[in-house]
Protein backbone atom coordinates (compact mmCIF):
# COMPACT_ATOMS: atom_id res chain seq x y z
CA UNK A 1 0.00 0.00 0.00
CA UNK A 2 2.78 2.46 0.89
CA UNK A 3 4.45 1.75 -2.46
CA UNK A 4 1.31 2.80 -4.27
CA UNK A 5 0.90 5.97 -2.24
CA UNK A 6 4.49 7.04 -2.86
CA UNK A 7 4.28 6.51 -6.61
CA UNK A 8 3.42 9.39 -9.01
CA UNK A 9 -0.31 10.10 -9.06
CA UNK A 10 -2.36 8.62 -11.85
CA UNK A 11 -3.28 12.15 -12.89
CA UNK A 12 0.39 13.14 -13.30
CA UNK A 13 1.23 10.02 -15.26
CA UNK A 14 -1.77 10.37 -17.53
CA UNK A 15 -1.01 14.03 -18.16
CA UNK A 16 2.56 13.18 -19.20
CA UNK A 17 1.67 10.26 -21.47
CA UNK A 18 -1.26 12.11 -23.03
CA UNK A 19 1.11 14.92 -23.93
CA UNK A 20 3.38 12.43 -25.70
CA UNK A 21 0.47 11.04 -27.71
CA UNK A 22 -0.74 14.53 -28.58
CA UNK A 23 2.60 15.37 -30.27
CA UNK A 24 2.74 12.13 -32.21
CA UNK A 25 1.37 11.36 -35.64
CA UNK A 26 -1.49 9.54 -33.91
CA UNK A 27 -2.85 12.62 -32.16
CA UNK A 28 -6.65 12.68 -32.29
CA UNK A 29 -6.86 9.07 -33.43
CA UNK A 30 -8.84 6.55 -31.39
CA UNK A 31 -6.51 3.84 -30.05
CA UNK A 32 -8.78 1.20 -28.47
CA UNK A 33 -6.16 -1.53 -28.89
CA UNK A 34 -3.59 0.01 -26.52
CA UNK A 35 -2.61 -2.55 -23.90
CA UNK A 36 -4.27 -2.00 -20.52
CA UNK A 37 -0.92 -2.50 -18.83
CA UNK A 38 0.51 0.78 -20.14
CA UNK A 39 0.98 3.55 -17.60
CA UNK A 40 -1.76 5.81 -18.98
CA UNK A 41 -4.46 3.25 -18.21
CA UNK A 42 -7.31 4.50 -16.05
CA UNK A 43 -8.73 1.86 -13.72
CA UNK A 44 -12.38 2.07 -12.68
CA UNK A 45 -14.26 0.57 -9.74
CA UNK A 46 -18.04 0.14 -9.91
CA UNK A 47 -19.85 0.46 -6.58
CA UNK A 48 -23.56 -0.24 -6.89
CA UNK A 49 -24.26 -2.90 -9.52
CA UNK A 50 -27.87 -2.21 -10.43
CA UNK A 51 -29.06 -1.15 -13.85
CA UNK A 52 -27.78 2.42 -13.64
CA UNK A 53 -24.40 1.33 -12.32
CA UNK A 54 -24.02 -1.23 -15.07
CA UNK A 55 -24.94 1.42 -17.63
CA UNK A 56 -22.41 3.88 -16.22
CA UNK A 57 -19.70 1.21 -16.32
CA UNK A 58 -20.52 0.53 -19.97
CA UNK A 59 -20.22 4.25 -20.75
CA UNK A 60 -16.90 4.43 -18.89
CA UNK A 61 -15.25 1.68 -20.88
CA UNK A 62 -16.78 2.97 -24.13
CA UNK A 63 -14.67 6.14 -23.92
CA UNK A 64 -11.99 6.26 -26.60
CA UNK A 65 -9.48 8.84 -25.33
CA UNK A 66 -7.11 6.15 -24.08
CA UNK A 67 -6.90 2.79 -22.29
CA UNK A 68 -9.45 2.27 -19.53
CA UNK A 69 -10.74 -0.81 -17.71
CA UNK A 70 -13.05 -1.94 -14.91
CA UNK A 71 -10.89 -3.62 -12.25
CA UNK A 72 -13.16 -3.84 -9.18
CA UNK A 73 -16.86 -4.19 -8.42
CA UNK A 74 -18.83 -3.94 -5.18
CA UNK A 75 -22.43 -4.27 -4.09
CA UNK A 76 -24.32 -5.04 -0.92
CA UNK A 77 -25.81 -8.11 -2.62
CA UNK A 78 -24.13 -10.99 -4.44
CA UNK A 79 -26.88 -11.47 -7.02
CA UNK A 80 -26.69 -7.83 -8.13
CA UNK A 81 -22.92 -8.01 -8.58
CA UNK A 82 -23.11 -11.25 -10.57
CA UNK A 83 -25.85 -10.05 -12.90
CA UNK A 84 -23.98 -6.78 -13.52
CA UNK A 85 -20.71 -8.53 -14.28
CA UNK A 86 -22.44 -10.99 -16.60
CA UNK A 87 -24.15 -8.13 -18.46
CA UNK A 88 -20.89 -6.20 -18.84
CA UNK A 89 -19.10 -9.31 -20.06
CA UNK A 90 -21.81 -9.82 -22.66
CA UNK A 91 -21.61 -6.25 -23.92
CA UNK A 92 -17.90 -5.38 -23.75
CA UNK A 93 -16.21 -5.53 -27.16
CA UNK A 94 -12.70 -5.60 -25.72
CA UNK A 95 -11.94 -8.13 -23.00
CA UNK A 96 -9.07 -5.99 -21.69
CA UNK A 97 -11.62 -3.39 -20.63
CA UNK A 98 -13.33 -5.74 -18.17
CA UNK A 99 -10.49 -6.95 -15.95
CA UNK A 100 -12.22 -7.77 -12.67
CA UNK A 101 -10.52 -10.66 -10.90
CA UNK A 102 -12.65 -12.77 -8.58
CA UNK A 103 -10.74 -11.42 -5.58
CA UNK A 104 -11.73 -7.89 -6.62
CA UNK A 105 -15.48 -8.57 -6.50
CA UNK A 106 -16.69 -7.44 -3.09
CA UNK A 107 -20.04 -7.99 -1.37
CA UNK A 108 -21.34 -6.36 1.81
CA UNK A 109 -21.96 -3.01 3.44
CA UNK A 110 -18.24 -2.20 3.69
CA UNK A 111 -17.48 -3.49 0.19
CA UNK A 112 -17.18 0.08 -1.10
CA UNK A 113 -13.91 0.52 0.78
CA UNK A 114 -12.52 -2.76 -0.53
CA UNK A 115 -13.26 -1.74 -4.12
CA UNK A 116 -11.68 1.69 -3.76
CA UNK A 117 -8.62 0.16 -2.09
CA UNK A 118 -7.93 -1.69 -5.36
CA UNK A 119 -7.50 1.63 -7.19
CA UNK A 120 -4.56 4.02 -7.30
CA UNK A 121 -4.69 7.81 -6.82
CA UNK A 122 -6.11 9.39 -9.96
CA UNK A 123 -8.24 6.38 -10.94
CA UNK A 124 -12.05 6.59 -11.08
CA UNK A 125 -14.77 5.19 -8.85
CA UNK A 126 -18.45 5.01 -9.80
CA UNK A 127 -21.11 5.50 -7.11
CA UNK A 128 -24.44 4.08 -8.28
CA UNK A 129 -25.88 2.84 -5.00
CA UNK A 130 -29.00 4.41 -3.47
CA UNK A 131 -28.27 8.15 -3.01
CA UNK A 132 -28.21 8.03 0.80
CA UNK A 133 -24.75 6.47 0.63
CA UNK A 134 -23.18 9.20 -1.53
CA UNK A 135 -21.54 11.32 1.15
CA UNK A 136 -19.72 8.58 3.09
CA UNK A 137 -18.51 7.02 -0.16
CA UNK A 138 -17.37 10.41 -1.48
CA UNK A 139 -15.59 11.07 1.79
CA UNK A 140 -13.56 7.86 1.41
CA UNK A 141 -12.83 8.57 -2.26
CA UNK A 142 -11.37 11.96 -1.37
CA UNK A 143 -9.20 10.28 1.26
CA UNK A 144 -7.96 7.84 -1.42
CA UNK A 145 -7.40 10.68 -3.94
CA UNK A 146 -9.77 9.15 -6.46
CA UNK A 147 -11.70 10.84 -9.22
CA UNK A 148 -15.43 10.18 -8.95
CA UNK A 149 -18.55 9.67 -10.99
CA UNK A 150 -21.67 9.67 -8.83
CA UNK A 151 -25.26 9.23 -9.89
CA UNK A 152 -27.90 11.79 -9.04
CA UNK A 153 -29.35 12.81 -6.68
CA UNK A 154 -26.29 13.21 -4.51
CA UNK A 155 -28.24 14.24 -1.39
CA UNK A 156 -31.75 13.67 -0.03
CA UNK A 157 -32.16 16.31 2.71
CA UNK A 158 -30.62 19.44 4.24
CA UNK A 159 -28.06 17.76 6.53
CA UNK A 160 -26.71 15.45 3.81
CA UNK A 161 -26.48 18.43 1.44
CA UNK A 162 -24.40 20.36 3.94
CA UNK A 163 -22.05 17.37 4.21
CA UNK A 164 -21.82 17.03 0.44
CA UNK A 165 -21.07 20.71 -0.06
CA UNK A 166 -18.25 20.50 2.48
CA UNK A 167 -16.88 17.45 0.67
CA UNK A 168 -17.25 19.25 -2.66
CA UNK A 169 -14.99 21.96 -1.27
CA UNK A 170 -12.42 19.34 -0.22
CA UNK A 171 -12.50 17.66 -3.62
CA UNK A 172 -12.04 20.99 -5.40
CA UNK A 173 -9.04 21.86 -3.27
CA UNK A 174 -7.58 18.40 -4.00
CA UNK A 175 -7.99 18.94 -7.74
CA UNK A 176 -10.16 15.85 -8.15
CA UNK A 177 -12.38 15.41 -11.18
CA UNK A 178 -16.00 14.72 -10.23
CA UNK A 179 -18.88 13.93 -12.55
CA UNK A 180 -22.53 13.84 -11.44
CA UNK A 181 -25.15 11.94 -13.42
CA UNK A 182 -27.12 14.97 -14.56
CA UNK A 183 -26.14 14.02 -18.09
CA UNK A 184 -28.48 16.53 -19.75
CA UNK A 185 -25.93 19.22 -18.85
CA UNK A 186 -23.61 17.52 -21.36
CA UNK A 187 -26.21 17.42 -24.12
CA UNK A 188 -24.78 19.44 -27.02
CA UNK A 189 -28.11 20.70 -28.36
CA UNK A 190 -29.22 21.82 -24.90
CA UNK A 191 -25.91 23.65 -24.60
CA UNK A 192 -26.65 25.44 -27.86
CA UNK A 193 -30.16 26.26 -26.63
CA UNK A 194 -28.69 27.71 -23.44
CA UNK A 195 -26.36 29.93 -25.48
CA UNK A 196 -29.26 31.12 -27.64
CA UNK A 197 -31.36 31.94 -24.58
CA UNK A 198 -28.45 33.85 -23.00
CA UNK A 199 -28.11 35.86 -26.21
CA UNK A 200 -31.79 36.86 -25.97
CA UNK A 201 -33.33 34.76 -28.72
CA UNK A 202 -36.59 34.33 -26.75
CA UNK A 203 -36.12 37.42 -24.57
CA UNK A 204 -35.95 37.34 -20.79
CA UNK A 205 -37.31 34.10 -19.32
CA UNK A 206 -40.64 34.68 -17.58
CA UNK A 207 -41.86 31.10 -17.06
CA UNK A 208 -40.51 27.54 -17.01
CA UNK A 209 -42.62 24.37 -17.19
CA UNK A 210 -41.49 20.82 -16.43
CA UNK A 211 -43.47 17.58 -16.75
CA UNK A 212 -42.69 13.99 -15.87
CA UNK A 213 -45.95 12.10 -15.97
CA UNK A 214 -46.08 8.37 -16.72
CA UNK A 215 -46.81 5.04 -15.10
CA UNK A 216 -44.92 3.57 -12.15
CA UNK A 217 -41.19 3.04 -12.82
CA UNK A 218 -38.31 1.53 -10.87
CA UNK A 219 -39.34 0.58 -7.35
CA UNK A 220 -41.81 3.46 -7.06
CA UNK A 221 -44.42 1.02 -5.73
CA UNK A 222 -43.44 -1.24 -2.82
CA UNK A 223 -45.52 -4.02 -1.32
CA UNK A 224 -45.25 -5.27 2.26
CA UNK A 225 -41.97 -6.90 3.18
CA UNK A 226 -41.91 -10.70 3.02
CA UNK A 227 -41.79 -12.02 6.56
CA UNK A 228 -38.32 -13.59 6.50
CA UNK A 229 -36.51 -10.91 4.50
CA UNK A 230 -34.06 -8.58 6.28
CA UNK A 231 -35.68 -5.15 6.71
CA UNK A 232 -32.65 -3.08 5.73
CA UNK A 233 -31.98 -5.23 2.67
CA UNK A 234 -35.61 -4.90 1.65
CA UNK A 235 -35.52 -1.11 1.80
CA UNK A 236 -32.21 -0.85 -0.07
CA UNK A 237 -33.43 -3.16 -2.83
CA UNK A 238 -36.61 -1.04 -3.13
CA UNK A 239 -34.90 2.30 -2.58
CA UNK A 240 -37.23 4.41 -4.78
CA UNK A 241 -39.98 3.70 -2.28
CA UNK A 242 -38.13 5.04 0.77
CA UNK A 243 -37.34 8.70 1.34
CA UNK A 244 -34.21 8.10 3.43
CA UNK A 245 -32.63 5.97 0.70
CA UNK A 246 -33.37 8.01 -2.42
CA UNK A 247 -35.55 11.01 -1.68
CA UNK A 248 -38.30 8.86 -3.19
CA UNK A 249 -39.69 9.12 -6.69
CA UNK A 250 -39.62 12.90 -6.52
CA UNK A 251 -35.88 13.29 -5.99
CA UNK A 252 -34.77 10.35 -8.11
CA UNK A 253 -37.03 11.01 -11.11
CA UNK A 254 -37.79 14.73 -11.26
CA UNK A 255 -34.31 16.11 -10.63
CA UNK A 256 -33.47 16.02 -14.36
CA UNK A 257 -36.36 18.27 -15.41
CA UNK A 258 -35.78 20.59 -12.48
CA UNK A 259 -32.05 20.85 -13.18
CA UNK A 260 -32.36 21.51 -16.91
CA UNK A 261 -34.88 24.29 -16.25
CA UNK A 262 -32.64 25.88 -13.63
CA UNK A 263 -29.79 25.66 -16.12
CA UNK A 264 -31.75 27.60 -18.76
CA UNK A 265 -32.69 30.20 -16.15
CA UNK A 266 -29.05 30.20 -14.98
CA UNK A 267 -30.20 30.37 -11.35
CA UNK A 268 -31.54 28.30 -8.47
CA UNK A 269 -35.05 29.02 -7.15
CA UNK A 270 -35.25 30.57 -3.70
CA UNK A 271 -38.52 28.98 -2.56
CA UNK A 272 -41.11 26.37 -3.43
CA UNK A 273 -44.73 25.65 -2.60
CA UNK A 274 -46.31 22.33 -3.43
CA UNK A 275 -49.17 19.86 -3.37
CA UNK A 276 -49.54 16.14 -3.90
CA UNK A 277 -51.49 13.06 -2.95
CA UNK A 278 -51.82 9.29 -2.87
CA UNK A 279 -54.59 7.56 -4.82
CA UNK A 280 -54.68 3.96 -6.05
CA UNK A 281 -52.48 2.52 -3.35
CA UNK A 282 -54.00 -0.96 -2.98
CA UNK A 283 -51.46 -2.92 -0.92
CA UNK A 284 -48.48 -0.70 -1.70
CA UNK A 285 -46.70 0.61 1.39
CA UNK A 286 -43.98 2.92 -0.03
CA UNK A 287 -43.66 6.57 1.07
CA UNK A 288 -44.33 8.18 -2.33
CA UNK A 289 -47.20 10.36 -3.46
CA UNK A 290 -48.76 9.39 -6.78
CA UNK A 291 -48.83 12.96 -8.08
CA UNK A 292 -46.95 16.17 -7.32
CA UNK A 293 -47.35 19.83 -8.26
CA UNK A 294 -44.72 22.40 -7.35
CA UNK A 295 -44.42 26.13 -7.92
CA UNK A 296 -40.80 27.24 -7.71
CA UNK A 297 -39.93 30.93 -7.46
CA UNK A 298 -36.63 32.52 -8.49
CA UNK A 299 -35.09 35.61 -6.90
CA UNK A 300 -36.49 37.88 -9.64
CA UNK A 301 -40.00 36.47 -9.20
CA UNK A 302 -39.93 34.18 -12.25
CA UNK A 303 -41.92 30.98 -11.74
CA UNK A 304 -41.14 27.38 -12.63
CA UNK A 305 -43.95 24.81 -12.49
CA UNK A 306 -43.36 21.10 -12.12
CA UNK A 307 -46.00 18.43 -12.70
CA UNK A 308 -45.03 14.90 -11.65
CA UNK A 309 -47.20 11.80 -11.71
CA UNK A 310 -46.85 8.00 -11.60
CA UNK A 311 -50.32 6.69 -12.45
CA UNK A 312 -51.14 3.96 -14.97
CA UNK A 313 -53.48 4.90 -17.80
CA UNK A 314 -53.29 8.70 -17.42
CA UNK A 315 -52.01 11.15 -20.04
CA UNK A 316 -48.24 11.01 -20.28
CA UNK A 317 -45.70 13.79 -20.85
CA UNK A 318 -41.98 13.94 -20.19
CA UNK A 319 -40.73 17.36 -21.28
CA UNK A 320 -39.57 20.85 -20.25
CA UNK A 321 -40.28 24.28 -21.74
CA UNK A 322 -39.13 27.87 -21.36
CA UNK A 323 -41.13 31.04 -22.09
CA UNK A 324 -39.62 34.48 -22.58
CA UNK A 325 -40.65 38.03 -23.39
CA UNK A 326 -40.18 37.41 -27.14
CA UNK A 327 -40.84 33.72 -27.56
CA UNK A 328 -40.62 30.18 -26.22
CA UNK A 329 -38.35 27.14 -26.30
CA UNK A 330 -38.50 23.36 -26.05
CA UNK A 331 -35.80 22.30 -23.58
CA UNK A 332 -36.65 18.61 -23.92
CA UNK A 333 -39.46 17.03 -25.87
CA UNK A 334 -39.85 13.40 -24.83
CA UNK A 335 -37.49 12.26 -22.10
CA UNK A 336 -33.80 12.73 -21.58
CA UNK A 337 -32.65 12.11 -25.14
CA UNK A 338 -33.05 13.10 -27.88
CA UNK A 339 -33.95 16.56 -26.58
CA UNK A 340 -35.28 17.94 -29.90
CA UNK A 341 -34.67 21.51 -28.74
CA UNK A 342 -36.39 24.36 -30.60
CA UNK A 343 -37.02 28.07 -30.21
CA UNK A 344 -40.14 29.89 -31.37
CA UNK A 345 -41.30 33.44 -31.96
CA UNK A 346 -44.25 33.96 -29.66
CA UNK A 347 -45.73 31.24 -27.49
CA UNK A 348 -47.60 29.18 -30.06
CA UNK A 349 -45.21 26.27 -30.59
CA UNK A 350 -46.11 25.72 -34.24
CA UNK A 351 -43.88 24.80 -37.17
CA UNK A 352 -44.38 28.15 -38.86
CA UNK A 353 -43.14 29.92 -35.72
CA UNK A 354 -39.83 28.03 -35.39
CA UNK A 355 -36.76 30.26 -35.16
CA UNK A 356 -34.24 27.43 -34.67
CA UNK A 357 -34.34 23.69 -34.20
CA UNK A 358 -31.48 21.38 -33.31
CA UNK A 359 -29.83 19.00 -35.74
CA UNK A 360 -31.66 15.75 -36.39
CA UNK A 361 -28.95 13.50 -34.91
CA UNK A 362 -28.01 14.01 -31.26
CA UNK A 363 -25.10 12.38 -29.48
CA UNK A 364 -25.96 10.31 -26.40
CA UNK A 365 -25.55 12.54 -23.30
CA UNK A 366 -24.94 9.48 -21.10
CA UNK A 367 -21.81 8.83 -23.16
CA UNK A 368 -20.86 12.49 -23.50
CA UNK A 369 -20.71 13.01 -19.73
CA UNK A 370 -18.21 10.15 -19.51
CA UNK A 371 -16.19 11.31 -22.51
CA UNK A 372 -15.88 14.74 -20.90
CA UNK A 373 -14.96 13.39 -17.46
CA UNK A 374 -12.26 11.02 -18.72
CA UNK A 375 -10.83 13.62 -21.11
CA UNK A 376 -10.56 16.11 -18.23
CA UNK A 377 -8.59 13.53 -16.24
CA UNK A 378 -6.21 12.85 -19.12
CA UNK A 379 -5.74 16.57 -19.80
CA UNK A 380 -5.74 17.51 -16.10
CA UNK A 381 -8.34 20.21 -16.69
CA UNK A 382 -10.83 21.39 -14.04
CA UNK A 383 -13.98 19.28 -13.96
CA UNK A 384 -15.93 19.09 -10.73
CA UNK A 385 -19.73 18.87 -10.65
CA UNK A 386 -20.08 17.94 -6.97
CA UNK A 387 -21.24 21.38 -5.84
CA UNK A 388 -23.72 21.83 -8.67
CA UNK A 389 -25.03 18.30 -8.15
CA UNK A 390 -25.59 18.97 -4.46
CA UNK A 391 -27.48 22.20 -5.19
CA UNK A 392 -29.68 20.51 -7.80
CA UNK A 393 -30.42 17.78 -5.25
CA UNK A 394 -31.24 20.36 -2.56
CA UNK A 395 -33.56 22.35 -4.84
CA UNK A 396 -35.32 19.12 -5.77
CA UNK A 397 -35.66 18.13 -2.11
CA UNK A 398 -37.08 21.60 -1.40
CA UNK A 399 -39.92 20.93 -3.83
CA UNK A 400 -40.47 17.49 -2.35
CA UNK A 401 -40.70 18.83 1.20
CA UNK A 402 -43.08 21.56 0.04
CA UNK A 403 -45.30 18.93 -1.61
CA UNK A 404 -45.22 16.47 1.28
CA UNK A 405 -46.16 19.19 3.77
CA UNK A 406 -48.29 21.31 1.36
CA UNK A 407 -46.41 24.38 2.51
CA UNK A 408 -43.95 27.00 1.31
CA UNK A 409 -40.28 26.17 1.87
CA UNK A 410 -37.38 28.53 1.21
CA UNK A 411 -33.97 27.44 0.00
CA UNK A 412 -32.44 28.69 3.23
CA UNK A 413 -34.93 26.68 5.29
CA UNK A 414 -34.18 23.57 3.23
CA UNK A 415 -30.43 24.01 3.54
CA UNK A 416 -30.67 24.40 7.32
CA UNK A 417 -33.40 21.84 7.93
CA UNK A 418 -32.59 19.53 10.86
CA UNK A 419 -34.33 16.34 9.68
CA UNK A 420 -31.59 13.97 8.59
CA UNK A 421 -33.39 10.88 7.35
CA UNK A 422 -30.45 8.48 7.74
CA UNK A 423 -28.04 10.04 10.26
CA UNK A 424 -26.04 6.83 10.73
CA UNK A 425 -25.95 5.70 7.12
CA UNK A 426 -22.14 5.50 7.29
CA UNK A 427 -22.41 2.96 10.12
CA UNK A 428 -24.97 0.56 8.64
CA UNK A 429 -24.24 -3.17 8.71
CA UNK A 430 -26.33 -6.19 7.78
CA UNK A 431 -27.56 -6.33 11.37
CA UNK A 432 -28.45 -2.62 11.66
CA UNK A 433 -32.06 -1.52 12.08
CA UNK A 434 -33.43 0.19 8.99
CA UNK A 435 -33.64 4.01 9.11
CA UNK A 436 -37.44 3.84 8.78
CA UNK A 437 -39.66 1.29 10.52
CA UNK A 438 -43.02 -0.18 9.55
CA UNK A 439 -45.88 -0.44 12.01
CA UNK A 440 -47.43 -3.71 13.17
CA UNK A 441 -49.40 -3.95 9.91
CA UNK A 442 -46.24 -3.53 7.79
CA UNK A 443 -47.12 0.06 6.81
CA UNK A 444 -44.37 2.68 6.66
CA UNK A 445 -44.88 6.29 7.79
CA UNK A 446 -46.09 8.56 5.00
CA UNK A 447 -46.30 12.33 4.50
CA UNK A 448 -49.47 13.81 5.98
CA UNK A 449 -49.95 17.40 4.73
CA UNK A 450 -51.60 19.62 7.31
CA UNK A 451 -50.71 17.25 10.14
CA UNK A 452 -46.95 16.90 9.68
CA UNK A 453 -45.83 20.42 8.86
CA UNK A 454 -42.09 20.50 9.52
CA UNK A 455 -41.09 16.98 8.56
CA UNK A 456 -42.04 14.66 5.73
CA UNK A 457 -42.84 11.74 8.04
Amino acid sequence: MSERLNSPSRRDVIKTTTGIVATSSLAGVSIPSVHAGENNTIDVALIGCGGRGTGAAQNAIATRSGPIRITAMADAFQDRLKSSYDELKRRVDNEERLAVKDENKFVGYDAFKNAMDVLKPGDVVIFATPPAFRWPFFQYAIKKKLNVFMEKPTTVDGPSTRKMLALADESEKAGLKVGVGLMCRHCEVRQELFDRIKKGEIGDITLLRAYRMHGPVGTFQVRKKPEKLNELEYQIRNFHGFLWASGGAFSDFYIHNIDECCWMKDAWPVKASGNGGRHYRKDFVDQNFDNYTVEYTFEDGTKMYLEGRCITGAREEFASYAHGTKGAAVISASGHSPARCKTFKGHQMKTENIIWKCKARENNPYQLEWDNLIQSIRDDKPHNEARRGAMASLVTAMGRLASHTCSEVTLDQMMNHDHEMAPDVDKLTIDSPAPVKANAEGIYPIPEPGRKKNREY
